[in-house]
């Protein structure tokens, strides 16, 4: 894998398409830090994201999380790999709201088939939400070939 300075990875994975589920929720990425494989985003939580109590549903949560640890996997590999989740685990801490949504995903290891990662969602004032970890398969970028 050719490596290239921190800022043109930055740029190249803010340009790539992340497709129409993650332009759904919002999706913007923020930073992505090399030296710890993290990758930092945010998403627009809209109100059609809510159960009938007002919280983003479960599944838009977990949808979060695991496009910030992705989105890590994807980095650390320079944009060569995809990393499919093949299992996740996610625990709900408190409601997430509607509004913008801070989250973290980090490569835990990468071996030569399968990643570990780890992710935690935030809201605007810091508070913690949601936490998961996931274990992906590596394979070559399909957008690639």
């Amino acid at each position: 894998m050719a490596r290239d300075d921190g800022d043109d990875l930055l740029a190249r994975m803010q340009a790539m398409d992340v497709g129409p589920a993650c332009e759904l929720l919002g999706f913007r990425l923020l930073d992505f830090d090399r030296d710890t494989a993290t990758a930092r985003c945010c998403f627009e939580a809209k109100p059609e994201f809510c159960n009938p109590r007002g919280a983003i549903q479960g599944g838009i949560v977990t949808a979060m999380l695991d496009t910030a640890m992705s989105i890590a996997g994807v980095g650390k590999s320079n944009l060569e790999l995809a990393v499919p989740t093949l299992e996740m685990k996610t625990t709900y801490l408190r409601p997430a709201l509607p509004g913008t949504l801070y989250c973290e995903g980090r490569v835990l290891r990468m071996g030569r088939n399968i990643a570990f990662f780890e992710g935690t969602l935030a809201d605007a004032e810091g508070r913690l939400l949601a936490t998961a970890t996931s274990t992906a398969f590596l394979i070559p970028d399909p957008n690639k070939a």
